[in-house]
């Protein structure tokens, strides 16, 4: 357990940025390590699309998702070598008072050589997030997490937790859906702007491409950023009486939030 520790310490402490979660410090010394991180005030994203009933807004669920693919995008060029997260999911990224997300939890965090892929004979972390390739093959990649960034987007935006049954999941059910053009079938209900419906079926199918089953047909963290930011984009050229906001209070609007985005 130490050296899983000692692993998170040691890739954690080399990345500084702001949608990365800041760890403050640690103490390796004890019978139970511990490690203290900035404080996040809403808690995790799971907490926040499952646990509480207030009402997230189209631009919340996307500044959420942009800012998540930040830290991914961060994270995977950070270092001589690459890192992948290997456990993306919607309860290891954090939001501070604001909805800034903070990708967090690195215990299953590798840092691999550029270019390669790491082979597992045990699979780690949550099935619901974990792509076909790494369960049928233990094949590890960056392209892993992107497919846990999919199922993150699935969750944006239908405000449904991913399951996993070994049958049938609801990512299938999900991608089958946007294949056939039945995509607002499963946007959330609380949804009725036919505007944000629309912004939502793209942001779909950029979630679609980010769960291919080849890891090799997804598009890297990158890509995938640009893509979501692009929708802002055209969602403040058509859009421009629309008001995105940032947390629960009024929010600046569209062109202030699409410079913020491109920070």
């Amino acid at each position: 357990m130490k050296k899983e520790f000692t692993d998170e310490v040691i890739i954690q402490s080399a990345m500084r940025h702001k949608n990365i979660v800041m760890l403050i410090g640690c103490c390796l010394e004890l019978d139970v390590p511990m490690l203290v991180y900035e404080f996040a005030a809403r808690g995790s994203l799971y907490d926040v699309l499952f646990k509480c009933r207030d009402r997230i807004l189209v631009g919340t669920r996307l500044r959420i998702a942009i800012g998540s693919a930040k830290g991914l995008t961060y994270m995977h060029s950070a270092g001589e070598g690459t890192i992948r997260h290997g456990d993306v999911k919607s309860a290891n990224i954090v939001l501070d008072k604001k909805f800034t997300p903070k990708v967090s939890d690195f215990g299953t965090s590798k840092l691999l050589a550029r270019g390669k892929a790491e082979m597992t004979e045990h699979v780690i972390g949550d099935m619901s997030y974990i792509n076909p390739i790494y369960m049928e093959q233990g094949i590890v990649t960056q392209k892993s997490d992107v497919y846990g960034f999919g199922v993150v987007l699935i969750e944006l935006i239908t405000r449904r937790p991913a399951t996993y049954d070994a049958e049938r999941s609801y990512v299938a059910n999900f991608v089958e859906a946007c294949l056939a053009k039945r995509a607002r079938n499963f946007i959330d209900n609380n949804i009725t702007s036919e505007a944000d419906i629309d912004l939502l079926e793209m942001v779909s199918r950029v979630t679609v491409d980010c769960l291919k089953p080849n890891p090799g047909e997804r598009q890297d963290m990158k890509q995938v950023e640009n893509r979501l930011l692009e929708i802002v984009a055209h969602s403040v050229d058509h859009s421009q009486e629309r008001n995105y906001e940032g947390d629960l209070s009024p929010a600046p609007d569209d062109v202030a939030l699409l410079k913020a985005f491109g920070e």
